[in-house]
């Protein structure tokens, strides 16, 4: 099954990814439109023709007319939301979605779902160190990767809609995995990088009273990869707790890895410690983004 063109399409939550995945199907000549929190945002959205139209409450004419049902929402906000108003869902209707966590929202959205409803999971990897509709860029899903989670529930034609809705958005690389399967990998992708990342940020070095104007001395090395150290707190808090337990594998694996070099190094171990670099080198050249 196929994204039609005659496809109506609802964005549950206008921030950055929702409002790029907008941008993205109007700019396609999909027909969009979005429910979110901010009236101010949907007039930016409708301003600048990201979408046709949208509302700032649960307006039950915008859900029921939607053939396909987009959420960018946080987690808990997900869930409530399809608890309170799947009763809106035109039957036939096919969900999908953007969350960074897939277990402990697959089988609770589809165990309450109507049965004339379809709920397939999507993860698009994807995204920049600021929030909000204002920063949405369709330019970000260019070269990246999306991941279909699909269940045993689901059907062959939703998933099939839900990766050519992927390749609609301009996603390089399309995948399948489990739910499990992507909980554990995204621990380590994702979620250990930003984890690293902060705690970079918020450690003391030595270096005496330099170490207050770090800003000042540091490479783009540091800065690469800090990038992602200016996250959402309360979204990424919430995403590392419902993936508690892959997280917590994922920091004991590459602290393993890290004390291994520290012996490498303790020992001078020249030889060990280039094995890893040449390691890491070929490794790497392997996620350089395909335009």
């Amino acid at each position: 099954m196929k994204l039609q063109k005659n496809h109506q399409i609802l964005i549950v939550g206008l921030g950055l990814l929702g409002g790029s995945y907008a941008e993205a199907l109007t700019s396609a000549g999909y027909h969009v439109t979005a429910i979110t929190l901010s009236q101010e945002d949907i007039d930016y959205a409708v301003e600048r023709g990201m979408i046709s139209r949208g509302a700032a409450f649960v307006d039950a004419e915008l859900v029921g007319a939607a053939d396909i049902v987009i959420f960018a929402l946080y987690p808990h906000v997900f869930k409530n939301w399809v608890r309170e108003n799947q009763q809106l869902f035109k039957p036939g209707a096919i969900l999908t979605d953007v969350t960074g966590v897939k277990s402990c929202i697959v089988d609770e959205i589809q165990s309450m779902l109507r049965p004339d409803v379809e709920f397939i999971a999507a993860h698009p990897m994807a995204g920049r160190e600021c929030s909000g509709v204002r920063n949405a860029d369709a330019s970000i899903f260019k070269g990246a990767n999306y991941v279909v989670t699909p269940s045993g529930r689901n059907t062959p034609e939703a998933i099939a809609l839900c990766e050519d809705l992927g390749r609609t958005l301009g996603f390089a690389r399309i995948s399948r995995l489990a739910p499990k399967e992507h909980d554990e990998i995204i621990a380590f992708v994702s979620q250990l990088t930003h984890c690293i990342a902060v705690a970079l940020m918020t450690c003391t070095p030595s270096g005496g009273e330099h170490t207050n104007r770090l800003e000042e001395y540091t490479g783009d090395s540091f800065r690469d990869l800090t990038r992602i150290a200016r996250l959402n707190d309360e979204m990424w808090s919430e995403l590392f707790k419902l993936n508690k337990y892959a997280l917590l594998h994922q920091m004991t694996v590459f602290e393993g890895e890290l004390n291994r070099m520290r012996s490498m190094l303790e020992l001078d171990d020249t030889e060990g410690l280039r094995e890893m670099m040449r390691k890491s080198t070929a490794r790497r050249a392997l996620f350089d983004k395909k335009l």
